[in-house]
């Protein structure tokens, strides 16, 4: 028996969750586009002929500039915009749980609902721990609501019971940690993605200086450094993959519980495996000479376009033993 109402509360949380991260996104815009440097101001009125003013912003005591008072207020608002939309988020599978009494997990729309969900946890955690990777908000929080409104639009589906094949206590071990896993890989692959952006940006300064032609200011410059991003990429990835392994490992003990062998090169076993494959490589990449750097952030992004593929190809396209995506 379906929970009308509360399948309807799960509906509506998920279009407040979007509005709520739709105005963090512009919060965060808000937030790098007033959060210029102090040394950057002062060099604009000096090269005016003009005395610079003491700008309203704190200083560091060994002199570092901190952002401006407003970017502050601003990437705050932000902060708390994702964290409201990433509880009402969570309230769009409890109220599905609920309604269904099952985990909610069972289709494409509610996996991957979960899946993003992730990612935002693990972006507002790592926001916490360390406040300068802040700035990547609108860059994560841009791609969430696309999919969110994606999700949407194309994967909904009505809350209803299970399909038979999914009704084993391994929906509670394999789907489980998969969506922990792609959610933890979702923000690694962003990460990398920046880190190629930021390296680009850092190279064109550096020519600019090295020719006395400075770089003019940009938006990229409110970035964490290079190097802070690329080691966010790293960990979130040295996080996530064990997590995926024991996924991987999991569906193929649910497999031959459920169909009598361990793996059958199924389209989404081929896939996941693959996916597997790539992130070990990275992994490996990441302290082998030679591949450090832009090669291994490379190899990151392909992880997250495989995994993306995975999820996509193998419900709307292919034909396999796990296509029942109930969309």
């Amino acid at each position: 028996m379906i929970d009308e109402s509360l399948a309807a509360l799960s509906d509506t949380l998920f279009s407040i969750s979007v509005g709520l991260y739709s105005l963090a996104v512009v919060a965060f815009c808000a937030e790098l586009a007033f959060g210029r440097s102090v040394r950057g101001r002062s060099e604009q009125l000096v090269a005016a002929g003009g005395v610079p003013a003491q700008p309203p912003v704190d200083v560091r005591a060994a002199g570092e500039p901190v952002e401006p008072t407003r970017a502050r207020r601003l990437g705050l608002v932000a902060m708390v915009l994702t964290g409201l939309g990433a509880v009402a988020h969570a309230g769009v599978l409890v109220a599905r749980g609920m309604a269904t009494d099952r985990l909610p997990w069972g289709n494409m729309y509610e996996f991957a609902t979960a899946v993003v969900l992730v990612a935002v946890v693990a972006y507002l955690v790592l926001a916490v721990r360390a406040p300068s990777l802040r700035h990547i908000g609108v860059f994560l929080l841009a791609p969430v609501v696309l999919s969110m409104v994606l999700i949407g639009l194309f994967l909904y589906a009505e809350a209803g019971p299970l399909v038979a094949a999914l009704r084993s206590s391994w929906l509670a071990i394999h789907v489980s940690t998969a969506t922990i896993g792609f959610g933890i890989f979702f923000v690694s692959g962003i990460a990398s993605a920046l880190y190629l952006v930021r390296s680009r940006r850092d190279a064109t300064v550096a020519a600019g200086a090295a020719t006395g032609a400075p770089a003019a200011p940009s938006l990229l410059d409110r970035l964490p450094t290079a190097a802070a991003l690329d080691r966010t990429a790293h960990r979130t990835a040295v996080f996530g993959f064990p997590i995926w392994t024991f996924a991987v490992i999991a569906g193929a003990i649910w497999a031959e519980s459920a169909w009598g062998r361990f793996w059958g090169w199924d389209p989404k076993e081929t896939w996941a495996f693959i996916a597997w494959i790539v992130y070990a490589a990275y992994l490996h990449a990441r302290t082998t000479a030679g591949w450090r750097g832009r090669p291994s952030a490379w190899i990151n992004i392909v992880g997250l376009v495989v995994m993306i593929f995975n999820l996509l190809f193998v419900n709307l396209v292919s034909t396999g033993l796990h296509s029942y995506g109930g969309v």
